[in-house]
C-alpha cells in the first residue's frame, strides 16, 4: 500500500483525446485533489497527509480549464501541458515555440515537449540539441519534461544519445513516450533513460527527473517502475520533483488494489 500511495503522488493524471471538454477536464482536476477514497486513506491512516497527484497534462487549449478547476478546488496541484508539435514532432520549430509560449501564458506551469525524431534518425545530434535548447528557452520558468517517443528511435544508442542530448541542452525531465507510438514505456528502454540520468548525474552534478508514459495501467506496472528507479538512480529520485508517471487509467486499478 505504501509503494502504490507513492506511485499516486508521482503520477501525472493525463487526459490527451480529441473529445477532451472543460467538463471532463473539471472531473478528472477533482480526481486529481481526492485521488484515493477517503474511506480507504482513513483505514490506513493516511487521510491527513494531503496525498495528492503530482500534476495534472492535458492540451494547451484545456490548460486554462485545469487552472482554473484547481483553484476553485482550492489546491496547488500544477498543469502540465504537452506542446510543441505533440505527439508527431513534425511541425515547423517556430510553430512549436509558439505552442509552447502560448501553454505557458494560459498558466501551464510544466511543459512536456516532444522532439523531431527525424533528427535522431538521420544523426543531426547539433540540430537536435538547438531545437530543445530553444523550446527550453520558451518555457521560461515553466519546468521542461523533453519526451523522446523512444519507439520510433530505431535503437537503444539512439535512446542514450538522445537523453544525454535532452539533458544538456537543459531539460528538467526525460520521458519515454507521448503514449500515441506503437511502442511505449519498456523496462529496457527505462534502464538506459536512467542510466543515462546517472551518467549526466556524475559528469555535472544535476539530477535530471525521469517519467516513464504510456501503456502503465495496472498497480503492478506502477511498482516495476518504482522498483526500477530505486535500483538505479536511488531512494532520492522516488519524489515528485525527480520522478514522475504519466498515466490515464492506473489511478483506477490503483485506487482497487489499495481497497485490498
Amino acid at each position: 500500500a505504501a509503494w502504490l500511495l507513492k506511485a499516486v503522488t508521482c503520477m501525472d493524471l493525463t487526459t490527451l483525446s480529441g473529445d477532451d471538454t472543460p467538463s471532463n477536464v473539471h472531473r478528472m482536476c477533482y480526481k486529481a485533489k481526492h485521488p484515493i477514497r477517503e474511506d480507504l486513506l482513513k483505514a490506513m491512516d493516511m487521510h491527513d497527509k494531503g496525498i495528492t497527484v503530482a500534476a495534472v497534462c492535458v492540451y494547451p487549449t484545456r490548460v486554462t480549464d485545469a487552472v482554473t478547476a484547481l483553484k476553485a478546488a482550492g489546491c496547488n496541484i500544477p498543469v502540465a501541458s504537452v506542446a510543441g508539435g505533440f505527439p508527431s514532432g513534425q511541425m515547423p520549430l517556430q510553430t512549436r515555440l509558439a505552442e509552447i509560449k502560448l501553454a505557458v501564458e494560459y498558466g501551464a506551469r510544466e511543459i512536456d515537449i516532444v522532439i523531431n525524431r527525424a533528427l535522431v534518425l538521420t544523426g543531426q545530434w547539433e540540430e537536435l540539441y538547438e531545437e530543445i535548447r530553444q523550446c527550453r528557452e520558451a518555457c521560461g520558468d515553466a519546468h521542461m519534461k523533453t519526451i523522446l517517443s523512444t519507439g520510433e528511435l530505431g535503437s537503444l544508442g539512439n535512446v542514450y544519445k538522445a537523453s544525454m542530448i535532452a539533458m544538456m541542452a537543459g531539460s528538467d525531465f526525460i520521458k519515454t513516450s507521448t503514449g500515441k507510438e506503437v511502442e511505449n514505456a519498456t523496462l529496457p528502454v527505462g534502464v538506459v533513460m536512467m542510466r543515462a540520468i546517472r551518467d549526466f548525474y556524475w559528469q555535472t552534478g544535476n539530477k535530471v527527473g525521469f517519467k516513464p508514459a504510456g501503456g502503465i495501467r495496472t498497480a503492478k506496472d506502477a511498482i516495476s517502475w518504482l522498483m526500477l528507479v530505486h535500483e538505479e538512480l536511488g531512494v532520492e529520485w522516488l519524489k515528485p520533483e525527480l520522478f514522475r508517471l504519466g498515466a490515464s487509467s492506473l489511478l483506477e486499478d490503483i485506487e482497487k488494489q489499495v481497497s485490498y
